[in-house]
């Protein structure tokens, strides 16, 4: 899987990419990975292309193998002061930075970088091209789609379980009758046009 995009003098990577930027509710949640090169992990993909089941196995083997991981996030009133762009950057430098092992270089997937103390790549479709930022996004994934299912707990009438926060016919339709939770993204326009503030 791993094509060399590299930075030859690199001995720890760690892949890091981000789930969330597109949904209404809650937060960006980032991973960060550096997998163990004696410790193969089989499987790992783009985390969209997995089956649910397939990915809550990915992710306990990812987090009993690889040297470190690290999870980071923005919430929704970050996004909402910084824009979606800004929040996901910062929410990357908050995964590299809780790694317990610093890595030397930092494959990040998408087109652009944030700033971070060690050099850095990004890497389009990284998600399916390199095996770090694959095990990042199953993290990633798994961790987020998590919380909406505990949001769905809290606030049942909305479907966060189902659609996860994303704009949905059914997500709008609750948004327009029932208003917003404290939880959902004022900045973006959906949310605004529900609020009256468009």
């Amino acid at each position: 899987m791993n094509e060399m995009f590299i930075y030859p003098q690199a001995t720890c990577i760690a892949g890091v990419d981000e789930v969330g930027r597109g949904p209404l509710v809650g937060a960006v949640v980032t991973a960060a990975v550096i997998l163990d090169p004696t410790r193969p992990i089989v499987g790992l993909a783009d985390s969209k292309q997995l089956s649910e089941k397939r990915r809550q196995a990915l992710y306990d083997e990812i987090k009993e193998k690889a040297l470190a991981w690290s999870l980071g996030r923005a919430e929704p009133e970050e996004i909402d002061r910084l824009n979606i762009l800004h929040a996901t950057m910062l929410a990357m430098q908050r995964a590299v930075a809780g790694l317990a092992i610093v890595p030397d270089f930092v494959l990040i997937d998408g087109n652009r970088c944030p700033a971070l103390p060690m050099p850095a790549q990004a890497v389009v479709k990284g998600d399916s091209r390199v095996a770090e930022i694959s095990a990042a996004s199953i993290m990633a994934k798994v961790t987020r789609d998590r919380e909406m299912v505990e949001l769905d707990h809290r606030f049942p009438d909305y479907g966060f379980a189902q659609h996860k926060g994303y704009p949905t016919a059914f997500h709008l339709q609750k948004l327009a009758a029932l208003g917003a939770t404290e939880f959902h993204r004022r900045s973006f326009a959906p949310v605004k046009r529900a609020l009256g503030l468009a």
